[in-house]
């Protein structure tokens, strides 16, 4: 994912990001904060693109998909494991 195209994608829905780069010479990584627009209680701060989307779209949907989302991020790890077990 595009750092552009979420933001951007956030916007349409009503939230405001931001990226901060972090500083360099003291090794810190890039944060992304998000908040809504018209509810500054509701904000976050995400360590990727894809985990900030993630923090958005379950903020749209009232968290109604996280145990989906688990499930499906577990299964991925299983089959994982599995495929790369090849050399039994």
């Amino acid at each position: 994912m595009l750092w552009s195209e979420v933001k951007k994608w956030a916007k349409q829905n009503g939230y405001e990001t931001l990226k901060d780069k972090g500083d360099e010479s003291k090794d810190e990584k890039v944060q992304y904060f998000w908040s809504k627009i018209d509810n500054p209680d509701a904000s976050g701060i995400a360590t990727s693109v894809s985990k900030l989307a993630f923090a958005i779209y379950n903020d749209m949907t009232d968290n109604k998909w996280i145990d989906h989302q688990t499930q499906f991020k577990n299964n991925q790890v299983d089959i994982h494991t599995g495929l790369t077990n090849y050399g039994n």
